[in-house]
């Protein structure tokens, strides 16, 4: 009779071990509770690479009236910035004409700078080019203050800083989740790739073709974004997310030792988030 008795006993669940990564710091939640689901150095500053444009264009998002149409033209100094940078690009052409919306697929998809820049120095303001830009990372800061990221500043548009360009797994993971209320952004960084049509100088028009730099589109089930960055400091960085059923986890990976240890890295943070 015991013996029956201890076969009909509920059996414990096994306790769910914690992944190995090669990054840094790491963090993930339930982007619906906010529950943490892993940590890892979750709260280390460390610099944010172009993760940084996750608030890029949370600040343009949150424009009062927001005109997603309205027509940018491209400057000459958005060039001559990736040019003295080497930084990534989205191509944007002097003299075109592009939209608003345009611009945040040049900044989220291939990681443009140029379109950081240009959104920066539309959205700062400032009687000149350098008082618009301070201005709009002035925002960038107050908006981080206002979500309480206690860890987090930036000193540039687009992560790339002068050593002042700093974030933590959590803070990036919390920003990550608030952007992703917003439908347009949420539209932008599940993109995998993107054909848009530009007005050129002349008035006529050109297709720019973007790809997403986030190879967990596609590959990954259920994954919906969010953001890379990379560069000498920050090395390998991802903010991720995927959706499964009515759950969503959301997480961040930041200084992975390669970009395919990044992707395996919140492959592993994805999975351990959905047993959870």
């Amino acid at each position: 009779m015991s013996a029956v008795g201890a076969s009909l006993a509920p059996a414990q669940a096994a306790p769910v071990r914690e992944p190995s990564i090669t990054a840094k710091g790491g963090f993930v939640m339930d982007a619906g509770t906010g529950a943490a689901l892993y940590r890892k150095g979750a709260d280390s500053r460390l610099p944010t690479g172009s993760t940084a444009k996750i608030m890029t264009a949370q600040v343009v998002l949150s424009q009062k009236n927001l005109d997603l149409d309205r027509k940018v033209p491209v400057q000459m100094a958005y060039s001559d910035y990736i040019v003295a940078k080497t930084a990534s690009s989205a191509r944007l052409i002097v003299g075109d004409k592009v939209t608003v919306r345009q611009l945040l697929y040049g900044l989220l998809l291939p990681s443009g700078c140029d379109a950081a820049y240009a959104l920066a120095d539309t959205y700062g303001t400032g009687s000149t080019r350098a008082a618009r830009v301070k201005s709009f990372v002035g925002k960038m800061n107050a908006a981080a203050t206002g979500m309480g990221l206690k860890n987090t500043h930036f000193d540039s548009f687009d992560g790339i800083g002068n050593g002042k360009n700093y974030s933590t797994p959590r803070d990036l993971t919390r920003l990550a989740s608030r952007a992703m209320t917003n439908p347009t952004f949420r539209a932008i960084v599940k993109t995998k790739s993107t054909k848009q049509r530009v007005t050129t100088k002349n008035g006529g028009y050109r297709d720019m073709a973007w790809t997403n730099t986030n190879k967990l589109l596609g590959t990954y089930r259920g994954a919906v974004g969010v953001k890379t960055g990379s560069g000498p400091e920050a090395k390998y960085c991802l903010v991720f997310a995927a959706t499964r059923g009515s759950r969503t986890v959301i997480g961040t990976v930041l200084m992975s030792s390669s970009e395919a240890n990044r992707n395996a890295d919140a492959t592993k943070l994805l999975n351990h988030g959905f047993k959870r």
